[in-house]
């Protein structure tokens, strides 16, 4: 079946539809990731976007049931070069094209990835329709260009639990090491939590709660926590104020980690700005410098904003961390309270482990607050 990709700006893409048919709407993107392609599509992060595949061949290794980073596919479209017509893995249970078609999700294949990656690379992301319905170049560009923004759009708000409740489930067995007893309590802000991100608590030997984007910090302090957490999730950090003055309710409380969005709202609740990208950062290779030890790590990492170096309140909060490909923050941690955030994903899903280590130091935190 014929489908088509059409930019704001004028541009087409023809493909070939190897999923759900349909039309949709939302900003794209592109992932440099080389494999890892069912953690990102269900990622919550990519809640309106279209994710376009800089890798030549994707879906080699079908799907499984233990990859999901959610209950479902989260982008608006999926967009690669060739789509692998053979699934060889033994834990594969389906191909990638009959999961995106079981989730209702419209996919190309033999779109022009290198030329799509170097148009956003140029001119930065922008929105985009793509259909297998409507094939008329105006009328689609006509379409993109009447879709809403991400940044006017609450995308949390479509991707956090509904309620406070309990995550127990570890690593799968056989993968890593046992899980140590529960000793902490680590409350997590869901902005779209990834279920790798909550497993890595459990495996650290922590006592998940999971409370939805829009709990205030009296009730969040009434859970008691040793620790809170605020977690990576998709669009515009000022689409969230609620959660940004619940998290300037809780500075100095208790010990707090931020992580991709989460990171951006504690720069947000400490006085910063943030600002979108021209393109953003989507992929498992991003080289992340720490400023004190002059180690670079090589991150996973997925959003579109980053805050603002210049409005930081440098008598509070120091950088920590920068992006060596372009010199934005990565990295925060507060001259007194036990804060610290970074911009990327430190439980590798999908990516390398270099980044791990974040979540020990956070943990020595609230080991100290606790003896205190």
């Amino acid at each position: 079946m014929d489908a088509l990709l059409a930019l704001e700006d004028g541009t087409v893409f023809p493909g070939r539809s190897f999923g759900a048919p349909g039309e949709r709407t939302g900003e794209v993107v592109f992932n440099t990731s080389m494999t890892g392609y069912q953690e990102v599509l269900t990622d919550p992060s990519y809640r309106g976007q279209m994710v376009a595949m800089t890798a030549p061949q994707i879906g080699n290794t079908g799907v499984n049931d233990e990859d999901m980073e959610s209950a479902r596919v989260q982008v608006e479209a999926f967009l690669v070069r060739e789509a692998s017509p053979v699934a060889s893995n033994w834990r594969a249970r389906q191909d990638l094209a009959q999961f995106l078609r079981a989730h209702g999700v419209i996919a190309l294949s033999g779109v022009d990835t290198r030329a799509l990656t170097r148009h956003l690379r140029s001119f930065g992301s922008m929105r985009a329709a793509v259909s297998t319905e409507d094939l008329s170049p105006e009328s689609l560009v006509a379409k993109a260009r009447s879709a809403a923004p991400i940044s006017a759009r609450n995308l949390v708000g479509d991707v956090s639990c509904a309620a406070p409740y309990a995550w127990t489930e570890g690593t799968p067995a056989g993968w890593c090491a046992s899980a140590p007893p529960a000793r902490r309590h680590i409350v997590v802000f869901d902005c779209g939590v990834k279920r790798s991100i909550l497993r890595a608590w459990v495996d650290l030997g922590c006592r998940v709660t999971v409370v939805p984007w829009h709990t205030s910090a009296a009730e969040a302090l009434a859970l008691d926590p040793d620790g809170f957490f605020l977690s990576n999730g998709p669009g515009d950090p000022e689409r969230v104020p609620e959660l940004v003055d619940a998290v300037r309710g809780l500075l100095g409380r208790r010990p707090m980690l931020g992580i991709c969005l989460g990171h951006q709202v504690l720069g947000l609740a400490l006085g910063a700005r943030t600002y979108k990208l021209r393109f953003g950062h989507h992929g498992g290779n991003q080289p992340v410098l720490d400023v004190d030890t002059r180690r670079v790590a090589i991150t996973a990492q997925n959003h579109n904003y980053a805050v603002d170096a210049a409005s930081l309140d440098e008598s509070a909060v120091r950088v920590t961390h920068l992006n060596l490909n372009d010199r934005t923050v990565e990295g925060l941690r507060h001259r007194r309270w036990p804060i610290l955030s970074v911009q990327y994903h430190p439980e590798a899903g999908p990516g390398p482990h270099d980044a791990a280590g974040i979540f020990g130091e956070f943990l020595r935190l609230v080991d100290q607050w606790k003896g205190n």
